[in-house]
């Protein structure tokens, strides 16, 4: 009898941890020049491939847009790498007459990777890895594990070439919630990379390591009075369609302010947005949710025509991203949710302090410390807005999904 399936992946999980931790054992004595030598190595090859890759993740999952994969692959190559690529991270690395900062490489790093973006994030957490003389092993979402399994296969592939140790990079072939469970917990894990659902990040937090998460965003975005509204909407469409809307920090409501709100409408329709009535509105809804009130996984990444489509609404053809009123926020509110597509909730608020509480109300239900959006030519607006809401970042007149990572 074979054993089940969740076994397997528990035990595979166990002996790439204790691998990987033997691998670490050369990798923390490497010096600056070495690690830098395989991380740029690591790099030119995922940027190679970036395209390539971009496909495989796009046809795996059904998920966005392949040319969009391939941007994010090459962000994550490129201007990532090349941003910290000088950064110091062997020796001491500051030093003052009273403080020696000494960089210290942690140990394995679990690093939880998402069916959403697999091979952009599986590029940037092998780097930062490697880079921080640390070793890996990544525990992929089973509906892109193809795809990051050979990007992994790439970096390690060329990494071995440069001296790297080849247990350093791992990917687990059979992932499972138990398998991934037993990666967090082992105790020669040091630190988690946590990147998924509400439930995922939860587990590594409580795990009883460090671990860095990064769970749902349903990013609010608002429009004040004095803003481009041309260019906000703009930036809101470049922002939310960027690869069918799958980056949590993607724009998921727009709130109004009310004097430009008919304004904004307008726009929307001039750039490709469709704003459905409510009975439209209303099977979009049901399509949006499973029957637990959870996120419709058939709709992520999957553009607005399809959605329509899918729930049997008509809209002209070459729509870019479809728009509802939302009477209120919630579980019984659809299209307040975080829905990782091109589908905006479209609220108004008359001024900054409703437009606030708003945009505050949309993050508590389902995006505390992630992002939050503006566009405005006040500064005094904007930093009132900031100080309200709870976010590690607040982008000011510019697409969410971009400013968040720093494009």
């Amino acid at each position: 009898m074979s054993e089940p399936k969740d076994q397997i992946s528990q035990q595979e999980a166990t002996n790439a941890v204790e691998a990987a931790h033997l691998a670490f054992q050369a990798v923390a004595k490497f010096d600056q020049v070495k690690i830098d030598r395989i991380c740029e190595a690591m790099a030119q090859v995922a940027l190679r491939a970036s395209l390539r890759l971009g496909q495989m993740a796009c046809e795996e999952t059904g998920f966005g847009r392949a040319e969009d994969k391939r941007e994010k692959n090459r962000f994550a190559a490129e201007d990532v790498w090349n941003y910290f690529k000088n950064l110091k991270t062997v020796g001491v690395i500051k030093e003052t007459e009273s403080i020696v900062e000494i960089a210290s490489p942690r140990g394995v790093v679990a690093a939880i990777i998402p069916s959403t973006n697999p091979t952009s994030t599986a590029i940037f957490k092998i780097i930062i890895a490697i880079k921080s003389r640390n070793t890996i092993v990544l525990s992929p979402h089973p509906s892109a594990a193809r795809s990051i399994f050979e990007t992994a296969r790439l970096m390690r592939e060329v990494a071995v070439r440069e001296g790297l140790p080849a247990d350093a990079i791992q990917c687990l072939t059979n992932p499972t919630i138990e398998g991934t469970e037993t990666l967090m917990k082992h105790k020669k894990t040091a630190v988690i990379l946590a990147t998924g659902g509400i439930g995922l990040v939860r587990a590594a937090y409580s795990s009883g390591k460090p671990a860095f998460g990064v769970g749902p965003g349903n990013v609010p975005v608002f429009i004040e009075r004095t803003a481009n509204v041309e260019k906000a909407v703009a930036d809101i469409l470049t922002s939310t369609c960027f690869d069918n809307g799958t980056i949590c920090a993607s724009e998921q409501s727009v709130v109004a302010d009310a004097p430009v709100a008919a304004q904004i409408r307008e726009q929307f329709k001039a750039q490709g947005g469709h704003f459905l009535n409510q009975t439209e509105a209303d099977k979009v809804g049901e399509i949006l949710l499973t029957e637990q009130r959870t996120l419709n996984p058939n709709i992520v990444g999957k553009s607005a025509e399809y959605i329509a489509n899918l729930a049997g609404v008509s809209v002209p053809s070459g729509t870019r991203c479809l728009l509802a009123d939302c009477g209120g926020v919630g579980r019984d509110f659809p299209w307040s949710i975080e829905k990782l597509s091109p589908t905006l909730a479209f609220f108004v608020a008359d001024g900054i302090e409703a437009g606030a509480q708003k945009c505050l109300e949309i993050l508590q239900f389902g995006g505390m410390g992630h992002t939050a959006g503006m566009h405005t030519a006040s500064r005094e607006a904007a930093i009132k807005y900031g100080e309200k809401m709870p976010a590690s970042r607040v982008v000011i007149n510019s697409p969410t999904t971009h400013g968040a990572i720093g494009f």
